[in-house]
């Protein structure tokens, strides 16, 4: 549930969110990538890749509910510690205990969690988290590499049995800091390749909108084709693309222009492409070429002479992208003249 403060609201939590930030970025681990200045999700994609060619079993977690569940006498415990200012604190104790207004009216009253939606929301999940898995994972397992985002992380493993071994002390650690894994995003994986002759019926895991699996790629000096453990775009991403652009309803919009639908598609696939695209970009193609469906059918609704001819619409759409390859972002993916 987001908890959407009130502008004024919002402009103190910013100024408070500014001084302490500081101070608590300072002592966060160089592993904690969620929420931070200089850090991204696509460095903690990136870190994750080169891990899994070094560790041939990785703990997917995944906290239940972190933001609603957080204890507020641990996490102001963990903020009078470094935060020293007084009206700081003052309102931070006053955000974390303000009852929620809801739809119809009725008022809630908090005794845990931060509101999602809170603009300090974010840094004090992460100082919670900092303390309770960031410095004991430091503390009880030094020999492991681990990456965490927010609420979701991954422990990598040299075996199963240690992965077994580290998912049940952190179940414990959690309950001690009154929190508890998810019990279906929290899985252990095998990280399959050609290198690797182990079995395990989970050789997958999504993060940060990546699958992580075993796929076929070309070295990058002989060329040679191999099955490496890679991400890519994830399937749940490339559905919500879909509905995405099913949302933005062109096809029942015969009075726009094609110039028009650039102007609205574009800054959303530049993004997608921004992110999606760092890793196997040939991932994307299934998103380019339901775009090109979705224009070929209005270019059938809005023009007779294609009226009862998609393929028609297909053939001049691809005749429009050989000329003018920059009037969508799309087309720039390297997918050749045939876009349909």
């Amino acid at each position: 549930i987001l908890g959407v403060p009130t502008v004024a609201d919002r402009v103190a939590q910013t100024v408070a969110k500014q001084l302490i930030e500081p101070t608590l970025d300072a002592i966060f681990l160089a592993d904690s990538y969620g929420y931070r200045p200089g850090k991204s999700a696509l460095d903690a994609v990136g870190v994750t890749r080169k891990r899994c060619w070094k560790y041939d079993w990785v703990l997917e977690f995944d906290i239940k509910g972190l933001f609603d569940n957080i204890d507020h006498e641990l996490l102001l415990r963990a903020v009078r510690k470094h935060a020293k200012c007084e009206w700081a604190l003052l309102y931070i104790e006053r955000w974390l205990t303000a009852p929620i207004a809801q739809e119809d009216g009725a008022v809630v009253e908090r005794s845990c969690g931060t509101p999602q939606g809170g603009v300090v929301s974010p840094i004090l999940a992460n100082l919670f988290m900092h303390y309770t898995f960031d410095l004991w994972m430091a503390r009880t397992f030094p020999e492991l590499r681990w990456c965490r985002y927010a609420d979701d992380g991954l422990i990598h493993c040299q075996s199963e049995v240690e992965a077994q071994s580290v998912c049940e002390a952190l179940r414990i650690r959690l309950a001690e800091c009154r929190l508890e894994l998810h019990p279906t995003k929290t899985r252990i994986v095998y990280c399959k390749d050609d290198r690797r002759q182990g079995k395990s019926e989970t050789v997958m895991f999504d993060f940060l909108g990546y699958c992580f699996r075993p796929r076929s790629v070309r070295g990058p000096y002989s060329q040679k084709i191999f099955c490496g453990f890679t991400p890519a775009v994830s399937k749940s991403v490339l559905n919500a693309m879909r509905a995405t652009i099913r949302d933005l309803n062109f096809r029942r919009r015969p009075n726009l222009t094609l110039d028009d639908i650039a102007r609205e598609l574009n800054p959303i696939v530049r993004g997608w492409i921004a992110y999606y695209g760092q890793y196997m970009r040939s991932a994307l193609y299934p998103m380019a070429r339901y775009i090109n469906q979705t224009i070929a059918i209005w270019l059938k609704r809005k023009y007779k002479r294609f009226r009862h001819r998609l393929g028609r619409a297909r053939i001049f759409l691809e005749k429009i992208a050989r000329e003018n390859r920059r009037l969508f972002a799309h087309w720039q993916l390297g997918i050749g003249d045939k876009l349909a």
